[in-house]
């Protein structure tokens, strides 16, 4: 039975695929080719991350096709109802990447809250000429002790308020499904303190989060327009590192301008991989190009996890 892992997959993954006498084709075709490569090798499953498109059209013209795996969350790339309604198994990997989205989100907010993202820029051009002066100009402002809203309390965003309670922040959050969330923080020596978390209002946080962290998945429309900006503190603090779509970019750039939003860290974008010219050259931003689960740990994981629900759901 042949994979093409589209998108790469780990070599722990691969290894475990091989011995349970799977083949792996480990290789990048572009979109305009897959409907050829597909049905040319008698592909049975493909592995995407999300660059590459699973759609009906492509599923109806590869019969061939019995599994597709999404390496990530997000499953928007894919045509999951027709796939699903057609046999096909469609998997992904929720966990896998749960850790490094969080802590990317909390690079960003570190980097904005002490202006690491415009010193680095000006330090290369300024530091042996101006240092007090970036010294003066750069002061930022400790996470202790600030609210971080968080929009959407999935897996992610748990996550990420486990590493906001262990900063000292005060967490506030907003989910349309489930309305009391309950974890434990864990520690390293195993110790362990249970927290739970009522969904408030999405415009109390607005008006209470110093700080506002979106992890929701794709949207027909945005969810943050001018009219949100307007409901927020001033001087907030915006990230994104979920879906490109649900914050409108002319209206984050307005509110930038306009000082009601300070700074703010994207990770995904409405036109990716080309990003508004505008949004590339705004001091005010600090820019990852989506690499929220791009750490050696993360995909090591997702190609494990992918490896062993194909094993199990195609084996035989």
């Amino acid at each position: 039975m042949k994979i093409l892992a589209n998108d790469g997959i780990s070599k722990s993954g691969e290894s475990l695929l091989l011995e349970a006498g799977f083949e792996v084709i480990n290789v990048k075709v572009a979109q305009n080719q897959l409907e050829d490569y597909i049905n040319d090798n008698g592909v049975d499953a493909i592995f995407v991350r999300s660059s590459t498109q699973i759609t009906q059209e492509l599923l109806e013209a590869c019969p061939s096709i019995k599994l597709i795996g999404r390496g990530g969350v997000g499953m928007d790339n894919i045509d999951v109802t027709f796939a699903e309604d057609h046999g096909i198994h469609v998997i992904n990997t929720p966990e896998a990447s749960v850790h490094s989205v969080a802590e990317l989100v909390f690079a960003h907010l570190l980097g904005m809250a002490r202006n690491l993202h415009q010193a680095n820029r000006d330090m290369p051009l300024e530091g042996d000429s101006n240092f007090k002066g970036l010294k003066k100009l750069y002061t930022g402002h400790q996470l202790k002790g600030k609210t971080l809203g968080i929009v959407g309390m999935g897996r992610i965003g748990i996550a990420t308020a486990k590493i906001a309670l262990g900063m000292g922040m005060r967490v506030v959050m907003n989910n349309r499904t489930t309305k009391e969330v309950y974890f434990n923080l864990e520690f390293f020596d195993g110790q362990q303190v249970p927290f739970s978390f009522s969904s408030i209002d999405i415009n109390e946080l607005y008006k209470e989060a110093d700080f506002i962290t979106y992890h929701i998945p794709a949207q027909e429309e945005y969810i943050v327009t001018d009219t949100e900006f307007e409901k927020m503190k001033d001087g907030v603090g915006i990230i994104n590192a979920s879906r490109g779509g649900i914050i409108d970019e002319v209206a984050l750039v307005n509110a930038i301008e306009s000082g009601k939003v300070k700074y703010a860290g994207l990770d995904v974008f409405e036109n990716e991989p080309n990003p508004e010219i505008q949004l590339l050259m705004n001091p005010s931003l600090s820019l990852s190009p989506h690499i929220g689960a791009a750490t050696h740990e993360a995909q090591e994981q997702i190609g494990v996890e992918l490896a062993k629900q194909t094993i199990d759901l195609l084996q035989y």
